[in-house]
């Protein structure tokens, strides 16, 4: 579901994101969900790592690792099996759109902003 999301982004982000590795995880790792001062795997369902394209400068740095998405697969099952208005891959969708965002240079804010937006229309 992940690799059909990917493929059916629209030009330019689906190339502006092709660099971009998605890795899909049961859940995030112990440090992470510390990190962001969650007790439960349950409570992400995605996570960037990187350098968004804004931050980057026009040279990027040699030797950086590059970006990825993470999917926590477990995670959005839970919340696709609690939440029936959405399908599965509607959900791994948005969250893979969502942590795409970061990779354009987005803030969780931006993004939040933008999804209120839409529904709004």
């Amino acid at each position: 579901m992940a690799t059909a999301a990917l493929e059916a982004l629209p030009e330019p982000f689906r190339s502006l994101a092709a660099d971009v590795t998605c890795s899909v995880a049961e859940f995030a790792e112990d440090d992470v969900l510390e990190g962001f001062g969650m007790e439960s795997p349950f409570e992400l369902m995605g996570l960037f790592t990187g350098i968004g394209m804004t931050e980057d400068g026009a040279m990027p740095q040699t030797g950086q690792l590059p970006n990825t998405v993470f999917l926590y697969r477990r995670a959005i099952l839970d919340y696709w099996a609690e939440n029936d208005d959405n399908t599965l891959g509607e959900v791994v969708t948005h969250v893979l759109v969502h942590e795409l965002g970061h990779h354009f240079g987005f803030s969780d804010e931006d993004m939040e902003a933008i999804e209120a937006a839409e529904a709004d229309d």
